[in-house]
């Protein structure tokens, strides 16, 4: 009978975080091994580090350098098993970055290194290479300065955003800018507008995820880097961008659904409920609101800054910006929404109030016979920026304030283990709710 790693520190140690103990010895080296360790970001895998002494304190570290040369990490404590093997699917982690049977804790609980710039966001930003990331074990249970002993072993994983065969098209047509990426095989495929928050810059990665599963999205960039161009956030623009998407010869032209987060679930709101020209098959909504200024540019949607707050770090608390209000004059009328929507929200949310905005949304629908229409997810202790599964999280980082011409840091919200679950549970709904909308056979499951 296998042991757990809580069994063997009760019967061979007491656990005591970062202790430090000599190199191992033992006739053969540790042997590790990652499966798959070629994979999609969405994929889970399994780590096993194998020839250990029974009930030895052993560190895994993950480590990854990103494309602004940043160092990221995370780490678990465990205690081998009687037969000298730890698993971090099936052991428990004692102490490190995160707690726990925790599968995937040395990806989404990774953190910048000590000393590192702070405000990070780790963002893929190359998608036609791989997230590199070392998985490493070291004696003893380590919490800072790894270099001071080298690893019993090392597997070096490969984490891609772009399956083989996705083909990866860079668009400016008709002044609409982005990549389009189109799944492997013959198609016509569904097809998705992808649009991102008002962070700005052009970000491909969901999208080429996206056509990983199946779906011809476009990753739209309505800022360029450093711009707030008023003109490119006329609604005219997203009307162009949709349609491109919709007349393309891989898409069906009656299966485009929309993907917005942030600025961007406030654009597919208003294409779904007020554009006489988008008609999406259906739409997901991730941390946005409904809230929209009449005769001004979707950019205008900031609120009244006087209501900014700061945490006891400094950061901008942007959440009461916004307010729930009867009045239509200040809203879309998301009465006139005629599609399947699917809202994906934080109850820890510090930059938005899109829990209220929710059911707002649907006290509007079900005024006119729509709820039927709105499906909803809620989680706690998660915050504005729901990434793909095993990303990490990030409760503040910096961000660019183009009114203000300022960089400055904003409190997302949001707790690293349940924000970190929460990702993981929405990805694999939002992938359920597309094939449930745009496709009627289920849809092509690339493999690295």
């Amino acid at each position: 009978m296998r042991h757990t790693s809580a069994e063997c520190v009760r019967k061979n140690f007491e656990y005591t975080p970062c202790r430090r103990v000599s190199a191992m010895s033992q006739a053969a080296p540790a042997i590790m091994s990652v499966s798959p360790s070629r994979a999609l970001v969405d994929e889970a895998f399994m780590v096993l580090v194998e020839n250990l002494p029974p009930g030895a304190p052993v560190t895994l570290r993950s480590l990854h350098q990103s494309e602004d040369k940043d160092h990221w990490e995370a780490y678990g404590h465990y205690v081998s098993d009687p037969t000298g093997a730890v698993s971090v699917t099936d052991d428990l982690s004692l102490g490190g970055t995160y707690q726990g049977k925790e599968a995937m804790g040395l990806l989404w609980s990774m953190r910048p290194v000590p000393g590192s710039r702070t405000g990070l966001r780790l963002r893929k930003l190359n998608v036609c290479s791989p997230m590199l990331v070392a998985i490493s074990a070291y004696s003893g249970h380590v919490c800072d300065d790894f270099s001071q002993q080298p690893p019993l072993a090392t597997v070096l994983t490969e984490r891609w955003y772009m399956a083989p065969g996705v083909c990866r098209l860079d668009v400016k047509d008709r002044g609409v800018r982005g990549t389009l990426f189109i799944p492997s095989g013959p198609g016509p495929f569904p097809g998705m507008l992808d649009m991102w928050g008002g962070g700005g810059g052009l970000l491909e990665y969901r999208s080429a995820l996206l056509a990983s599963h199946g779906y011809a999205s476009l990753a739209l960039e309505y800022f360029a880097p450093g711009e707030l161009a008023s003109t490119d956030l006329e609604v005219d623009y997203f009307e162009k961008a949709f349609e491109m998407v919709r007349q393309h010869p891989a898409v069906i032209p009656d299966k485009v659904g929309i993907l917005g987060l942030s600025l961007g679930t406030t654009v597919a709101m208003y294409l779904a409920s007020e554009s006489t020209v988008v008609k999406p098959t259906c739409c997901v909504c991730i941390s946005g609101s409904h809230f929209y200024p009449r005769g001004k540019t979707l950019s205008g949607v900031h609120g009244d800054v006087r209501k900014i707050r700061m945490d006891e770090n400094q950061n901008l608390i942007w959440r009461d910006l916004l307010e729930v209000s009867s009045d239509l004059s200040g809203k879309m009328d998301v009465r006139r929404i005629n599609c399947p929507i699917l809202l994906v929200n934080g109850l820890d949310d510090q930059n938005q109030a899109t829990v209220e905005f929710a059911e707002d949304i649907f006290q509007m629908m079900r005024s006119v016979g729509k709820d039927h229409l709105l499906t909803r997810l809620e989680y706690p202790g998660t915050g504005h920026l729901i990434e793909p599964p095993y990303s990490p999280h990030f409760r503040a980082t910096n961000f660019m304030w183009d009114s203000k011409k300022a960089k400055v840091t904003l409190l997302w919200g949001g707790q690293t283990k349940a924000h970190s679950h929460a990702q993981e549970d929405s990805w694999r709904k939002i992938l359920a709710f597309l094939q449930q909308h745009l496709y009627s056979r289920p849809s092509p499951r690339a493999r690295m």
